[in-house]
């Protein structure tokens, strides 16, 4: 299929770093982050915010969290099933997962985990974190293209669907500009990183990020 997203000058900055090999693992933001002002005036109203548990739950837990960076599919391997398990799923916690941008293969991943919308938001999402390595095996952003296709398929979307979903210049740029005012807002430099109630932990094991909710919600 060969399969190419025809970005806008905005997102262009964003179509390095494609190979798995060149991923790397802990990731840092700075740099993406660095012309943020940029995009400050630009309307996002039309992203839709994606969120786990009550909205009035005593304790918001933000992630930020980069579809191509191992470390965050580490951290949704582990971390986030027990906070789910325990905090999210019982209603002690909101949970926002926002996506922080390396290069154009996570800005597509993105585009694909909210193809469905919200409801099927994080399945999908889930789905790109597990097979990380399989739809990152590439040489060129057609490859990822393609791989993202498969990926769309297992996940039950029709071909179209996904195709109109990846190759969205609109959406892609609006989302760029998204990431980027939250990123900047909450001062993001690496991912994953964990924000709760307005302030960054970094990316905490389970244990210490367990002790900080349980000392919010004692309070």
């Amino acid at each position: 299929m060969n399969r190419r997203l025809l970005l806008g000058a905005a997102a262009l900055a964003l179509l390095g770093g494609v190979g798995w090999s060149q991923l790397g693992g802990n990731q840092t933001a700075g740099a993406a982050n660095a012309d943020a002002s940029d995009y400050a005036d630009i309307d996002t109203s039309s992203i839709v915010e994606m969120t786990m548990g009550p909205e009035d739950a005593a304790v918001t837990v933000t992630e930020y969290a980069s579809l191509t960076c191992p470390h965050c599919a580490e951290f949704h391997k582990t971390t986030f099933q027990e906070l789910k398990r325990d905090y999210i799923d019982t209603g002690k916690v909101r949970y926002i997962y926002r996506d922080v941008f390396f290069d154009g293969a996570g800005l597509r991943g993105s585009l694909l985990a909210r193809c469905a919308g919200p409801t099927r938001f994080f399945g999908i999402n889930d789905l790109l974190y597990t097979r990380q390595k399989e739809w990152l095996d590439a040489k060129t952003m057609g490859d990822v293209m393609d791989n993202l296709v498969r990926i769309g398929k297992v996940a039950g979307l029709g071909e179209d669907q996904i195709v109109a979903c990846i190759e969205d210049q609109n959406k892609a740029e609006t989302l760029e500009a998204w990431f980027r005012q939250h990123a900047a807002a909450d001062e993001i430099t690496s991912t994953p990183t964990v924000v709760i109630d307005g302030q960054s932990y970094g990316n905490p094991s389970y244990a210490e990020l367990k002790a900080l909710l349980d000392e919010k919600l004692a309070q």
